[in-house]
């Protein structure tokens, strides 16, 4: 006999409520980013060096990175340790996400949904370092090693640091295809089976998305190409695993009796500190 499912709190609960809870949330994420922020601050010059440590590595002998600008100096730092700030809070920003969906999931959902939440922030830095470790280092002696004869290459500090930004975002979010996977089987929108066979289709997709997404070279669009395909098939494989474990009381179709009236104010929807 399948359990009868839990049901969230009251959902009569005022907007205003959840108006006001999600406004501390926010503000709660923009104390974490500010912060992680001030810490960083004071590195910012020595964190910018070791971001561009892979194309100063590959930089012929006598060649250094230029600032076109007269703020540049400083605005370039003080622009990757904001973002760096708001990667290295990330987990603090979706716990606070986590805080204000769970009071309105089932049981059921937030099994689901945290293990989810802390796969896709460890694949969003898996995507990063694999781009600053692997990609970079490739990508930037490709580059240099077809510059022309006579052609000095001197870099922009701000226009490397928009490109490889760019390539950042880019790697996390492919990383994140298992996660998408799940959620769309999940969701019932797919299945693994229909995944499988519209494989070829996805193959091709990759490649494209590679093309848009990278530099115009082969190197980059195929090492983020492949694996978002080999992440794709993780996905598959995770969408089964889940499918086979999912609870009984999933597949119950009958309608569960309404829930009892709450008894709990409206101030105690949220669990507070």
């Amino acid at each position: 006999m399948a359990k009868p499912r839990k049901y969230p709190p009251d959902p009569k609960t005022p907007l205003v409520t959840h108006l006001i809870e999600l406004r501390d949330r926010m503000l709660r994420m923009l104390a974490g980013i500010t912060v992680v922020f001030i810490c960083l601050f004071p590195f910012a010059n020595d964190l910018y060096t070791t971001l561009a440590q892979p194309l100063i590595d590959q930089l012929p002998a006598g060649s250094t990175m230029i600032a076109t600008e007269v703020a540049s100096p400083f605005l370039t730092p003080f622009k990757f340790t904001l973002v760096g700030a708001f990667f290295l809070a990330i987990p603090w920003i979706l716990y606070q996400v986590w805080r204000f969906i769970a009071p309105g999931l089932f049981a059921n959902e937030r099994k689901m949904v945290l293990p989810l939440i802390v796969s896709s922030t460890l694949l969003f830095y898996a995507g990063m370092s694999f781009a600053y470790f692997v990609v970079f280092p490739l990508m930037f002696e490709f580059f240099i090693g077809t510059t022309p004869e006579g052609v000095a290459v001197m870099t922009d500090i701000s226009k490397y640091l928009d490109f490889v930004l760019k390539l950042f975002f880019a790697f996390g979010l492919a990383f994140e295809i298992p996660i998408a996977t799940i959620l769309m089987v999940w969701a019932g929108v797919t299945t693994p089976d229909k995944l499988v066979a519209k494989r070829p289709f996805i193959i091709v997709g990759v490649f494209v998305i590679g093309m848009l997404l990278t530099p115009p070279d082969i190197i980059s669009q195929t090492l983020l190409a492949v694996p978002m395909w080999v992440l794709f098939e993780l996905g598959v494989i995770l969408s089964r695993i889940m499918i086979s474990k999912r609870p009984a009381e999933d597949d119950d179709t009958s309608p569960p009796e309404p829930p009892p009236p709450s008894a709990a104010s409206q101030e105690d929807f949220y669990d507070r500190k």
